[in-house]
């Protein structure tokens, strides 16, 4: 194995055995003293963590079916060594923890976002992922009775891992699901946080790629399932217990990244080597998680743009809410993937919560409707998105069905830029929307790039409105979150005992939203 040690990170260059690489980069960051993130990247860190667990929360106590069928069956796995699920000190198999509540915090599909975009090292291979992940690391210190300190720097070792990742090969290209990458991370992060020597950790990169890879068949279909939502729960299971089987002495194939019947050079095909470099951070600012975005409500991703059109619209020209029977339509452009992925025909007509949370006029026409609800908002940009915030609410079935978001749907022609688009993603979100009023008045929010929680949007209010967003789904969870809020917030600073009693609180039981 070739490694170059440049600065503050580690290079592992494609002619090298970079799943053993990636075990040694683990082990270091997490035992060895080589991982030292600034405190900017451990304070993002923790404001991606807390933000998934109220995702999670509130998607338990509103009874959601994937996340409520995986935390019951992990609570009949008893294993006093071992993990929590939210809401119980019952202390569970760790890879069923794991999969409980990487479920739960996945099922609304509104926490972190990457978009695989590294320029600085021509690393724009443009894969997508998310903030599934941080129940490894918090397993993991349960099970070794570690601080928040320890999981808080598994959580940015598993984010770099998998972003790095996704920023050298993009799954979606070949119909492969973005969880490879996590699921990859997910081995690696539990691995060394439970004393893993690099060669189990590559044994067990190796049998997580070679037996367990999720094709995007999970995501196809004009009405989505649950596991959708659950992938990343699944795949992470499934790396967890590959890393446990490898510890207990089982061999998994080796250099797994150079294997030619693998998933990397059956799609990219080389002479031998592995399709890419990768780079690691282990210190200083330059993490991936610093190039993440945050989902403000209940949307994909790939709407941010459109939804930033029409805050920026419905400010500037407030006769667009004076007028609401005057609107005679609306024309969003945008780029693939968004145009392909959340512009699919397939679904201009969603009948599930799963399905319209990946609809763009879904999305867009339910935002439209409770500005039309609440009318002229007093205040800028961040007010606006704490008014219109998307919540669960705005999935459920009424909601799905509602006459006037419907007849909103059927106003809205979705276009694809062509290149000019195309070229500007994934640096941006490029979107641009047109709002027409009867009489030819026409309004036009100009290219949005970087909307409100995209991390290169520097104008928002980030952490306020992501305070809001938390107190909007931790009350659906419980009267009063302040006191679990709190606790995210200061993972970091939390003593062994305190996180081995982390989820020790009740969740409440609220109307389904399905």
């Amino acid at each position: 194995m070739t490694t170059t040690d440049i600065n503050t990170a580690l290079s592992l260059s494609r002619d090298s055995n970079q799943a053993l690489g990636i075990g040694t980069f683990a082990c270091d960051f997490m035992r060895n003293g080589m991982g030292t993130p600034s405190e900017a990247v451990l304070h993002r860190t923790t404001m991606f963590f807390t933000d998934s667990v109220l995702c999670g929360l509130s998607a338990l106590a509103c009874g959601t079916n994937a996340p409520t069928v995986l935390r019951n069956e992990a609570l009949r796995y008893a294993d006093d060594a071992g993990a929590c699920c939210f809401g119980s000190t019952r202390r569970v198999k760790p890879e069923k923890a794991v999969a409980a509540n990487a479920s739960a915090v996945r099922e609304w599909d509104s926490n972190g976002t990457n978009f695989g975009f590294n320029p600085e090292l021509g690393h724009t291979a443009g894969e997508f992922g998310h903030n599934d992940f941080y129940a490894v690391p918090i397993a993991a210190a349960q099970v070794a009775g570690l601080d928040g300190a320890a999981a808080l720097r598994g959580m940015v070792c598993l984010d770099e891992i998998r972003g790095r990742l996704a920023e050298v090969f993009s799954l979606k290209s070949y119909r492969i699901d973005h969880v490879v990458h996590g699921a990859i991370a997910s081995a690696a992060v539990y691995g060394a946080m439970l004393g893993a020597t690099p060669e189990q950790i590559e044994s067990a990169i190796g049998m997580t790629v070679a037996h367990y890879i999720p094709w995007r068949a999970i995501r196809a279909g004009h009405q989505l399932s649950d596991s959708k939502g659950a992938s990343a729960a699944i795949s992470t299971e499934v790396a967890l217990l590959s890393m446990l089987r490898s510890m207990h002495g089982f061999i998994g194939p080796a250099d797994i990244f150079r294997n030619p019947e693998a998933i990397w050079r059956q799609f990219e095909p080389t002479d031998g080597d592995s399709p890419f470099d990768l780079v690691l951070s282990h210190s200083g600012d330059d993490f991936a998680v610093m190039g993440m975005h945050f989902k403000l409500g209940l949307y994909e991703h790939q709407s941010a743009g459109a939804l930033q059109g029409l805050v920026d619209l419905l400010m500037k020209h407030p006769e667009i809410l004076a007028e609401p029977d005057a609107l005679s339509g609306i024309t969003i452009t945008a780029y693939e993937p968004a145009f392909g992925i959340i512009g699919d025909p397939a679904k201009r007509d969603p009948h599930t919560r799963q399905s319209a949370d990946h609809s763009m006029v879904y999305i867009v026409s339910t935002m439209l409707r409770k500005a039309y609800e609440i009318g002229t908002i007093d205040g800028g940009n961040d007010d606006w998105w704490k008014a219109l915030m998307l919540a669960p609410i705005d999935y459920g079935i009424d909601a799905i069905n509602d006459p006037r978001t419907r007849r909103l749907m059927d106003m809205i022609e979705f276009e694809h830029g062509g290149k000019d688009y195309d070229d500007r993603y994934p640096d941006g979100i490029p979107t641009s929307m047109t709002i027409t009023l009867e009489g030819g008045r026409s309004y036009d929010s100009g290219l949005i790039m970087y909307p409100s929680g995209h991390a290169r949007n520097t104008t928002c209010d980030l952490e306020g409105i992501l305070t809001h967003k938390a107190d909007l789904l931790g009350r659906i969870a419980m009267d009063d979150p302040d006191g679990i809020i709190e606790r995210c917030n200061r993972i970091g600073s939390l003593s062994a005992d305190e996180l081995g009693e982390m989820m020790d609180f009740t969740i409440a039981s609220r109307d389904p939203v399905d």
